[in-house]
């Protein structure tokens, strides 16, 4: 188990690791459907996360990491297909995540909400979607 996340209840850790999967699908559903590549490229961005995440946050994920792939099909699964309404509430479980980070150690919660919102933005780029700015900059009272 990661450390930081001790206090947490089974549930709030689990969304934590389903983080990167998330944001991942909403970006990459940007065009009403995901395809092989987009899916593709998202799993190659959640690995290479490892390589480049503080050093803080290799445990997370790495933890990430193993279940990524499973983690994405069934989000997938549960928000297909994209329609206006359903990319909402995709949002609204991504935006979930902010009080749950605020529970965390102050410098850890920092870091990986940073580390979360450079994710969005890698996938963003990634995958020439629109997918929106707003979702982890979300000031979170005590870090912002």
């Amino acid at each position: 188990m990661i450390k930081e996340f001790e206090k947490l209840t089974m549930e709030e850790r689990a969304l934590l690791l389903q983080a990167p999967a998330l944001v991942s699908v909403l970006a990459a559903s940007g065009d009403q459907e995901i395809d092989k590549a987009g899916k593709a490229d998202a799993i190659k961005l959640a690995h290479l996360k490892i390589v480049t995440a503080d050093a803080a946050l290799l445990p997370y994920y790495k933890e990430v990491a193993i279940n990524f792939k499973k983690h994405f099909e069934v989000i997938v699964k549960r928000y297909a297909p994209f329609d206006d309404r359903k990319r909402d509430a995709l949002r609204k479980e991504i935006e979930s995540l902010n009080p749950i980070i605020a529970k965390l150690d102050t410098e850890f919660a920092k870091t990986l909400h940073a580390s979360l919102a450079r994710y969005a933005e890698h996938v963003k780029k990634a995958e020439g979607s629109v997918l929106v700015d707003f979702i982890f900059p979300l000031p979170i009272p005590g870090l912002s």
